[in-house]
């Protein structure tokens, strides 16, 4: 543990305090013995000396209670003046780093750009999230639930304190640079008036909506959202899924599983600047250089030609869906880019 952090600091305060009542049971033990002074009026007299406020002497001090009384100020006081700096540095290092830290977050995130801006960190926010950033995706949480801030700090996640409904904290997201929203806050309502706002401040913006109740669909979809999915209706059907075609449901999995690098299935954006751009399919040896299985290529009006045939052309801004292992996959993705 650092010496700098909140544990550390914490206990020497739980130290501190604890000799410094020591420090005061003693001046109240010497007074009693030496000057056989009352319980009252010893404890009175430790604690105006401790506090050095000025005030008389209980009685008239011996030559030894006097020389026990300025041990009591040096020691007594000094060790409390030492106490309180240590609480008030305590204090003042954890609003600094409070602030320092939130600074480094709001740098963080202004430097990002084409990002996921992801609005709700509650059971499927944070498993969203967290499967964006193994892809890996750049990623921005808004939650406004306090409670949730030590989970997204354990978590390591760039995020903005404050209600995804509100412009200011979309804004602080970077949602103006963002390529991507998602919204998947707790209520309907909100997700409804999220992708309103969103919509306004980056008409460009891909919206993506959880929708409790079907019926909420169209609602979303005329605020604004390019794509809405019910949690529950998608989970009924992979189920369904599961039972009917476990086979296929299972190769499905391990395809778009990021932890499988055996067999992963992907999309590629066709770049215009790509070798391949404008070959056809047997032309540009995607099977022959990268040992990939081409399973289909979405047109950039988003058309979709399944189980392309060895003539299809390749068109700049073609999106092609491909399955093969991870090495091959990120060669032909660099490949495809450039």
């Amino acid at each position: 543990m650092k010496n700098g952090s909140p544990l550390h600091n914490t206990k020497n305060i739980i130290i501190l305090t604890i000799l410094s009542l020591a420090v005061f049971i003693s001046g109240i033990i010497g007074y009693v013995i030496i000057e056989h002074w009352d319980f009252l009026d010893a404890l009175y007299m430790t604690a105006i000396t401790l506090t050095t406020v000025g005030f008389g002497e209980v009685h008239h001090l011996s030559r030894t209670g006097k020389i026990f009384t300025t041990f009591l100020i040096f020691v007594g006081a000094g060790f409390s003046l030492y106490v309180v700096g240590t609480i008030a540095q305590f204090v003042l290092e954890g609003q600094i780093n409070k602030i320092l830290g939130r600074r480094k977050l709001d740098k963080k995130i202004s430097r990002l750009d084409n990002h996921c801006v992801v609005c709700g960190y509650g059971r499927i926010g944070r498993v969203l999230a967290q499967s964006l950033i193994r892809h890996p995706m750049d990623v921005v949480v808004v939650e406004q639930n306090p409670e949730l801030v030590p989970v997204m700090n354990a978590d390591n996640v760039l995020y903005v304190a404050g209600s995804a409904t509100e412009e200011d904290a979309l804004i602080a997201a970077g949602i103006k640079k963002a390529k991507t929203l998602v919204a998947v806050l707790a209520t309907d309502t909100d997700n409804v008036f999220l992708v309103l706002t969103a919509r306004q401040l980056n008409p460009d913006l891909y919206i993506m909506a959880r929708a409790s109740q079907e019926s909420v669909k169209a609602k979303l979809k005329a605020a604004g959202a390019d794509k809405v999915e019910s949690p529950y209706y998608t989970g009924a059907l992979s189920m369904a899924r599961r039972v009917l075609r476990p086979t296929v449901t299972n190769f499905l999995d391990l395809a778009l599983a990021q932890t499988n690098k055996d067999i992963q299935m992907e999309e590629v954006p066709v770049s215009p600047q790509s070798d391949i751009c404008g070959k056809s399919l047997q032309e540009s040896h995607i099977r022959q250089d990268f040992n990939l299985i081409i399973i289909a290529i979405r047109k950039p009006d988003n058309t979709m030609i399944f189980n392309p045939s060895s003539e299809t052309t390749i068109h700049a801004d073609d999106t092609i869906v491909v399955v093969g292992d991870h090495e091959n996959l990120a060669k032909f993705n660099r490949n495809a880019m450039r």
